[in-house]
Order: C-alpha cells, then structure tokens, then sequence
C-alpha cells in the first residue's frame, strides 16, 4: 500500500500521508511520496490550490522510531544525503506555484510542524497538538527550522525549539504557525472548502507572483534594491494578460476570466 495518497477534483489536489497505524510518522517512503504528490500536482495545469492532510488520528507524528533507528546507524555523509531528501522535500512545498493548505488535527510534531510551516495557509481543529521536542532527542530541528523561523520569527522559534514541549491549536495560532483553528471535524473540512473556494476567485498567475514577492521581500537587505524590485513587478503584473483582464473586469462589473462563475450571468 502506498503510504502518500493523490487525488484532484474540481481544481483541488488533495495530498494524504496514509501511515494511521503510526499516526502519518516520516520515513524515506513517505518522503519520496510527498515529493512526488508534490511535483505531480505542480505539474496539473487543472490545479489551483494544494490541501495536505494525515488519515487517522493525526496529521503528521514527525519521524518514524524504525527510520530514526536505521538513521543512527549511518555514517554522517550518509544522514547527510538523508536529511537533503527531507529538505528538498520541504523546499519544493514552500516554493509551490500552488497556494497550499495544511489540514491540522491530532499531532503535529517535528517534522509534522515543518510541513505545517512549510504551507502557505494551515487551519487546525482545536485539540490539535504541535511541538518541537528534537532536544528531548538530543537532536535539534534543523532542516524543518528555514520554515519554521520564517512562519513564526526567531524570538518564538528560540523559545519552541529549546523548550521542546508540547503547545495546543491556540498557542500555534498565537505564533502564527496556524492560520486559524476550529472546533470539529465538519468545521475543519468546511473551513478548508472555504478558503479554497476564495483562492479559486484570484488570478493563479497573481498568486504565484504574491508568493515569490513575499520571499523576495524578506530576503533583501537592500531598501534600494527592493524598491527597484517591486516597482517592476507592479509594472510586469499591470501589463501581464491576468492584469489587464482583472482591471477590465472590475471596470466592466463582471467576473474575470478565472473566476469560477466567469461563465454564469
């Protein structure tokens, strides 16, 4: 049985690790299904929005005990190469073209966490729990940390990484490492059908270049350089095709062209 489950419909890629029995824990498999749902749906011209999900109790436990134990047993080049899979897999979700969403209940730990951050957005029922405890390991949280600190600030990311205990729904939402947090299952999947719904209203082309404008903007230490930067990007996107169709659109008080009700009077 594969253990990273696809499915698309009606524009949405929905992503599931598929481990219930070990609460959706990480091992190379998984890994390697992530990375390819991942670079399917990237791949699906159909596809507007990305959800990834965890079947079971939980979303993602963090690392599989039995991989951890096989990890130790590697010389340093080889947990190298083992943790660069992780990274690239992590990476290639934080850099979608996709606007992605992480579906969050039971545990999401370590690793879990990092996909959490790794997501654009991430709704989660309330008695979802999260935390960081490598240091209880003796291990540090490394290559999930580019995301982490960027979803949450290094202040909150020192405090969760040292302290290594586990936070509840409220407290991720507190930090930003969710978006929102809801009560039950109903609500969770009809706030996940929500924001989905609203992300099929915008231009693709217009969110991938939100995205990118973001990551650039919190990369450049030069004022100068930015300024230049953003100046040009507004100047590309009020002349790219999505551009000129949206200001029509608003002007002729009709839905544009990628609006799921574009065709409807």
């Amino acid at each position: 049985m594969p253990k990273v489950s696809v499915s698309v419909s009606g524009g949405i890629a929905e992503v599931w690790i598929d481990r219930p029995d070990v609460h959706n824990a990480f091992d190379e498999e998984v890994i390697r299904g992530l990375s390819s749902a991942f670079e399917q749906a990237e791949k699906d011209a159909s596809v507007r929005v990305l959800v990834l999900g965890g079947r079971g109790k939980s979303f993602s436990a963090g690392a599989d005990l039995e991989w951890m134990k096989r990890a130790a047993t590697f010389d340093e080049g080889r947990n190298q190469e083992d943790a660069r899979g992780l990274a690239r897999m992590l990476r290639s979700l934080a850099r979608s073209r996709l606007p992605t969403i992480a579906r969050v209940h039971g545990a999401a730990l370590g690793g879990g966490c990092g996909l959490v951050a790794a997501c654009d957005f991430a709704i989660a029922k309330k008695t979802a729990s999260f935390g960081f405890s490598e240091v209880k390991l003796g291990l540090i949280p490394a290559v999930i940390s580019p995301h982490v600190v960027a979803k949450v600030g290094p202040a909150r990311a020192r405090e969760l990484f040292l302290l290594g205990e586990r936070f509840d729904a409220e407290r991720a939402l507190a930090c930003g490492l969710v978006s929102r947090v809801v009560e039950d299952d109903l609500a969770l999947d009809a706030a996940v059908k929500e924001t989905c719904a609203q992300l099929a209203t915008s231009s693709p082309d217009a969110i991938r270049a939100a995205k990118d404008l973001v990551r650039f903007v919190s990369s450049s230490p030069d004022e100068e350089r930015t300024d230049d930067e953003t100046s040009k990007r507004i100047a590309r996107a009020r002349s790219s095709p999505d551009g000129k169709e949206g200001i029509s659109a608003f002007l002729e008080k009709r839905r544009p062209s990628w609006h799921p009700e574009a065709s409807k009077k």
